[in-house]
C-alpha cells in the first residue's frame, strides 16, 4: 500500500508542478552558437544546478512515515538542531511542533555528526554552516535559521545546490540597536565612561570631563532604515536637529519624523554628529576613510553602532589625533574582539562596548520568536518574506532567462550609481520588449533581479525571488514593470530590458530621457549581456569589467585621446562604442575597462577639452 505524502511534500510537488507543466521545449539552441563558449558552460552548470535545487527539495521533503497500532498512518515531528543558546520563548514554539535537540558549543565534527538526523538547524553568529555540513546532512536538513541579521557564518551557495532554505531574523533588534545608537550619543558627549573610570580609580576630576550639549546640535543619520529612522525619532526628543543620507529613503516618510534628507557630503559637511547606520557592503567598506574624515566639521563626534568594517580604523585614530573627529563611540569593529592593544580602543576620547547593540532581554526574546516563526513555517513549506536563497523559479523557465537574469541585475547596478543627490530612490519603472504574448513571459525573475542590483550595492538585504518584491516595500521603492511587444522572433524570451528611474538627479546628465527619468537599455547578444542606450544614446558595450561613460563633442580624434590616457595608466579597454544622436553635435563613448582608473586618470579625461561629462560606473 502506497504511503501518504506529508502536506508538506504535496505543497512542494503542486508548487513546482503548477509552474513546470507548460509543455514548453526547454530554449537553449541558440546558446551553442555563441561565439563565447565559456558563457554557454557557465550558464549551464547555472541552470543545472538550480534543476539540482529542485530536485533536493522535493528528495527531502519526504519525511518518513509510520503507522500507529490501528494501522493509521502518521507524521513523525520533524528535529529542530538549535546550536546557540535561543529565547524560551522562541524554543517553547519550536517544541510545540518539532522535537527540540538544544546542543550548545558543538565542533564542526560534532555537528557534522548530527546533521543527518535533523530537518532544521538554528544557530547564532558562532556556528559556522559549511558546505560540510551540508553534504553531512545528506539531503535531509530543509532550513537554515539565522538567529539575526547577517548570514555571515551560512553558505549560502552551499545551502541552494542541497536544496535547503536559509531565513534570518532582520527586525526584532531594531528598538535594542536605535537605544544603544542613543546610549552611546548622550553618554560620549557628557564622558560618563571616561568620568566613571576616573572616580573608580580615586580620582575628581570635575574641569577634565566637561561635556556638549546635544540640545540644538545637528545629528547626520547616515542609512535611514529601521534602525537609522528610530535613532532619528529619539534624537528629535532630545532636542537635535536631524538629518540623514539614504538613497532609499522615502522623503514623506524623513518629513513625517521631521527629519530633512541630503546628500552624502552635506549630510558629513554640516553635522555635529554622525550616527551609522549602513550596512557594509563592497560600496560601504571603509567609505569613512581619511577623504571622509577631511570633509567633516572639525570637532565632529561619531557613533557607530552598525558595522566596525564602514570606518577606516587607522584613518579614524588619525583624525581623533589631529582633533578633526573629537569623540567617537563604537560598539562595532572591524575585528571583533579587537586587539587588546588597539589604539583605537585605548585611545581616550573614544567610548566603546563589546558589540552590546542587540543585547537587551526583550530583543533576545523577539529575535527568538522572529526566527522560530521562520523556521517552523519554511518546514510547513510556506516561502518566508526573510528567505536568503532559492528563489521558487522553474528549472526550464531559469535556462531560458539565465542570460536575461544577468543583463536585468547589471542594469539595476548601473542605474543606481548613475543616482546622485539626497531626495532618494521611489520610483523605478522595467519595460520589456518582447515578440511574446504577455501571458507566455514570465518576468518575476527578471525583476527581482532589477531590484537585486538596485538595493543590494548599498544595503545589506540579500534579494532572490522569494524577498524581492517584500525588501522594495521596506525600502518605499515602487517597482512598475510595463511590456512592448515588438516584431522580432519568439524564439527569445526577450528582445531588450529597459531600467527607468524617476525624479532624481544623475551624476551623468546624458542618462536622463526629455522626462527626466534616468534610462538605460539592454540586450543579450551570443548569450553575453550589452549596454545598448544611455538615454537617447545609442550604444553597443558588453557588460563585463566595468565602465566609463563620456559625453563629448563629436569630433574626430576622442577615441584615441582618451585611449591614450587610458592606456599611459595601464588600464586595459575591453569594448569601446560611441554612439550620437545628431551628426557633429554630441556623441556618448561607453567604454569597457578591466581596471578602475585612479584618481589622476580620471582628472585627465575630464581635463580633454571635448569631454563635457563622464562617470565611471562598476559592475
Amino acid at each position: 500500500m502506497a504511503s501518504t505524502p506529508s502536506p508538506h511534500t504535496t505543497h512542494l510537488h503542486s508548487l513546482i508542478s503548477s509552474s513546470t507543466n507548460h509543455n514548453k521545449p526547454s530554449n537553449l539552441s541558440f546558446f551553442h552558437t555563441s561565439s563565447n563558449p565559456s558563457s554557454f558552460k557557465l550558464i549551464h552548470s547555472f541552470s543545472t544546478s538550480f534543476s539540482s535545487t529542485i530536485s533536493n527539495v522535493l528528495k527531502t521533503a519526504d519525511i518518513s512515515l509510520s503507522r500507529d497500532l490501528n494501522g493509521v498512518v502518521s507524521t513523525p515531528k520533524p528535529t529542530i538542531l538549535v546550536s546557540e543558546k535561543l529565547g524560551e520563548a522562541g524554543l517553547d514554539l519550536l517544541r510545540s511542533f518539532a522535537d527540540v535537540d538544544c546542543s550548545y558549543d558543538l565542533s564542526p565534527q560534532d555537528l557534522c555528526a548530527k546533521i543527518s538526523l535533523c530537518d532544521a538547524l538554528i544557530v547564532r553568529s558562532g556556528t559556522k554552516v559549511t558546505r560540510e555540513v551540508f553534504e553531512a546532512a545528506q539531503g535531509r536538513i530543509k532550513v537554515v535559521g539565522r538567529a539575526g541579521v547577517g548570514i555571515d557564518n551560512v553558505d549560502l551557495q552551499a545551502a541552494t545546490e542541497f536544496g535547503c532554505l536559509v531565513v534570518n531574523a532582520p527586525t526584532a533588534n531594531t528598538i535594542a540597536a536605535a537605544e544603544h545608537g542613543i546610549a552611546l550619543l548622550t553618554s560620549m558627549a557628557r564622558n560618563v565612561a571616561q568620568a566613571d573610570a576616573s572616580m573608580k580609580a580615586g580620582k575628581w576630576l570635575r574641569s577634565k570631563y566637561v561635556g556638549v550639549s546635544v540640545v540644538g546640535k545637528t545629528l547626520a543619520v547616515m542609512g535611514f532604515g529601521k534602525v537609522g529612522s528610530e535613532v532619528a525619532r529619539r534624537a528629535k526628543g532630545l532636542g537635535m536637529h536631524v538629518i540623514a543620507h539614504d538613497p532609499y529613503a522615502p522623503a514623506d516618510r524623513a518629513r513625517a519624523i521631521g527629519v530633512d534628507l541630503v546628500s552624502f557630503e552635506q549630510a558629513i559637511g554640516t553635522a555635529d554628529f554622525i550616527s551609522l547606520h549602513m550596512p557594509l557592503t563592497p560600496a560601504t567598506n571603509k567609505v569613512f576613510n581619511d577623504d571622509t574624515f577631511a570633509k567633516m566639521k572639525k570637532g565632529v563626534r561619531l557613533i557607530n553602532v552598525a558595522r566596525g568594517g564602514v570606518i577606516d580604523e587607522d584613518a579614524l585614530v588619525r583624525a581623533l589625533d589631529s582633533g578633526i573627529v573629537a569623540q567617537a563611540a563604537l560598539d562595532v569593529f572591524t575585528v571583533e574582539p579587537p586587539p587588546k592593544d588597539s589604539k583605537l580602543v585605548q585611545h581616550e576620547n573614544v567610548t566603546v562596548t563589546p558589540h552590546l547593540g542587540a543585547s537587551t532581554k526583550e530583543a533576545q526574546e523577539g529575535v527568538a520568536i522572529e526566527i522560530a516563526e521562520a523556521v517552523v513555517g519554511a518546514l510547513n513549506g510556506e516561502l518566508s518574506a526573510t528567505a536568503v536563497n532559492a528563489p521558487m523559479v522553474p528549472p526550464e523557465v531559469l535556462s531560458e532567462l539565465a542570460p536575461y537574469v544577468v543583463l536585468a541585475e547589471k542594469l539595476g547596478r548601473l542605474a543606481v550609481q548613475l543616482v546622485t543627490g539626497g531626495s532618494g530612490i521611489q520610483s523605478v519603472k522595467v519595460v520589456y520588449k518582447s515578440a511574446r504574448d504577455p501571458d507566455s513571459l514570465d518576468t518575476r525573475l527578471l525583476r527581482a533581479m532589477v531590484t537585486k542590483g538596485i538595493i543590494e550595492p548599498i544595503s545589506d538585504t540579500i534579494i532572490n525571488l522569494v524577498n524581492a518584491d517584500f525588501s522594495a516595500k521596506q525600502k518605499g521603492l515602487r517597482i512598475s514593470e510595463e511590456r512592448i511587444i515588438v516584431d522580432s522572433s519568439p524564439e527569445y524570451p526577450v528582445e531588450s530590458i529597459q531600467v527607468q528611474i524617476s525624479n532624481v538627479q544623475s551624476k551623468f546628465a546624458s542618462a536622463l530621457l526629455e522626462n527626466g527619468n534616468i534610462s538605460i537599455e539592454g540586450k543579450v547578444k551570443y548569450g553575453i549581456p550589452h549596454l545598448t542606450r544611455v538615454g537617447p544614446f545609442s550604444v553597443d558595450v558588453s557588460l563585463e569589467g566595468n565602465l566609463i561613460l563620456c559625453k563629448q563633442v563629436d569630433q574626430p580624434g576622442m577615441i584615441g585621446k582618451v585611449g591614450n590616457i587610458l592606456g599611459e595608466s595601464n588600464v586595459n579597454v575591453s569594448f569601446m562604442s560611441v554612439g550620437r544622436t545628431v551628426k557633429r553635435k554630441h556623441a556618448i563613448m561607453a567604454i569597457g575597462v578591466d581596471e578602475e582608473p585612479d584618481k589622476d586618470t580620471q582628472k585627465k579625461i575630464g581635463e580633454v577639452s571635448a569631454v563635457e561629462e563622464f562617470v565611471f560606473l562598476k559592475l
